[in-house]
């Protein structure tokens, strides 16, 4: 437990430094538009606001999601970090629309940039610092199993691409004087943006509804099969919550019906900590012991039971929808 509050302070005192660093990016950047008056400047200082809102927000995300578990959120505070995610990608989209709007007047008014050269030197200086502190962000999240900073770092990342082609149209303008380019790449930027909120939004909601994760299913099953005791006869109705940085996994477990009450929970213990040992995220786990029933029987492979009622028919290999689904196996389950 010690080991998880220190992994939330980490994690607070990162976003931090990622907000204050995007406060002094932003201020860059307003100094560069201020300059050059050129869209495709806008676009990115723009972003850079959303970038500002989001970091603070991720730090009260954080600061939530590090609270215990309370009467009224007996799950934790973890899944403000959905919230907080999904209002970052709605900002993103807004971002968007105004960098639209803002690039279709300037294209019909015939706007003309100044002092490029100022202009791409600025901008390419905040789009590797934003780069590198993007990369740090997801590393940091990947490892803290924190959405957060994922989404934060993916954020950056994505600024500074937006960042590359802002410095390579301001590059083209410089040489070219083709003016009307700069709206454009405003404006493709603008579409861009647009999307990346909307997967943010997405990756937001189906965390919020809880949807099924396959791709954590399928590890679940596969690490369970190469590991299952004959005691083990089945696996299913299994379901998995994310609430910040853990997990809440429920499941059912058919043993034996003979075994005594200590035994069968010592098995069920033995699953907890197999799973356990394959992940280095906190698990919450709430497992219902299921009795064996005669047609069990035919997918056990307990050789030395004493009650066997029918042959063995076939062995049933977990996966990632079997696993999942709300009836115990049987013959007829598909492998």
């Amino acid at each position: 437990m010690a080991e998880n509050k220190n992994s939330s302070k980490n994690n607070f005192a990162f976003q931090r430094s990622v907000a204050v660093i995007g406060i002094v990016l932003f201020i860059a950047k307003l100094i560069a538009w201020s300059l050059t008056k050129s869209d495709a400047v806008f676009s990115d200082a723009t972003e850079s606001i959303v970038n500002i809102i989001a970091a603070f927000m991720g730090l009260y995300a954080l600061y939530l999601a590090a609270k215990p578990k309370d009467r009224e959120h007996p799950y934790g505070h973890g899944k403000v970090e959905f919230v907080t995610s999904g209002i970052e990608g709605a900002l993103i989209i807004f971002a968007g629309v105004v960098i639209i709007v803002q690039s279709v007047n300037s294209l019909l008014g015939g706007n003309i940039p100044q002092k490029l050269d100022w202009g791409i030197l600025i901008i390419a200086v905040t789009g590797g610092i934003n780069y590198l502190l993007g990369y740090l962000s997801y590393k940091k999240g990947i490892a803290e199993n924190s959405l957060v900073l994922q989404s934060s770092g993916k954020h950056l990342q994505t600024d500074t691409f937006t960042t590359l082609g802002v410095v390579l149209s301001l590059v083209l303008v410089y040489f070219t004087k083709m003016y009307w380019i700069d709206s454009v790449v405003a404006l493709v930027f603008g579409a861009y943006i647009m999307y990346v909120g909307y997967k943010i939004i997405r990756k937001a909601l189906s965390g919020i509804m809880d949807e099924a994760d396959v791709g954590m299913l399928s590890r679940l099953s596969t690490f369970l099969n190469e590991n299952r005791k004959p005691e083990w006869m089945d696996i299913h109705n299994m379901r998995i919550q994310q609430h910040g940085a853990g997990l809440h996994i429920d499941a059912h477990l058919t043993l034996p019906w003979y075994l005594e009450l200590r035994t069968a929970h010592e098995e069920m213990e033995k699953v907890y900590d197999l799973i356990a040992s394959n992940t280095e995220r906190v698990i919450e786990f709430n497992f219902h012991m299921d009795d064996c029933k005669p047609a069990s029987c035919e997918i056990c492979e307990l050789w030395e039971c004493p009650v066997r009622q029918r042959d063995f028919v076939k062995r049933i290999e977990w996966n990632s929808k079997n696993i999942a689904q709300s009836d115990k196996h049987d013959v007829d389950t598909k492998s």
